[in-house]
């Protein structure tokens, strides 16, 4: 089922997503500073590409206070507006019985894309 689901998601934007993501992260690894938020960046494209199937779940304790400091910054380089794109697609999506798994995933991206440090992807 994840499968199909997946296959759907991409056909409808999912694609989309994964791009944006993928540019934004080239641009971040212009620099040097911008490589942390970069790598993060490329960890979200592949989530957005195929979201369905995968857990996300907080790292182990050595991530600790530099996990935090790096999502205050990723929230106002740009984390917040990402989070607000993925509200209103899923916000969109959930006006409609079909649409709510997609929304759902939305949702979970939504929560990613706020705080990436910390986090793992699997």
């Amino acid at each position: 089922m994840n499968i199909l689901l997946n296959v759907i998601w991409v056909v409808f934007g999912g694609v989309m997503i994964a791009v944006e993501y993928a540019v934004s992260s080239v641009l971040m690894m212009v620099t040097i500073v911008g490589i942390p938020f970069g790598l993060q960046t490329l960890k979200l494209a592949g989530l957005a590409l195929w979201p369905f199937g995968t857990k996300i779940t907080n790292e182990s304790w050595p991530s600790g206070c530099l996990a935090g400091i790096m999502n205050v910054i990723w929230w106002f380089v740009g984390g917040f507006l990402i989070a607000l794109t993925h509200l209103g697609w899923g916000l969109l999506f959930c006006i409609t019985i079909v649409g709510i798994p997609f929304g759902v995933q939305h949702f979970k991206l939504m929560k990613l894309a706020l705080l990436p440090f910390g986090k793992s992807i699997g």
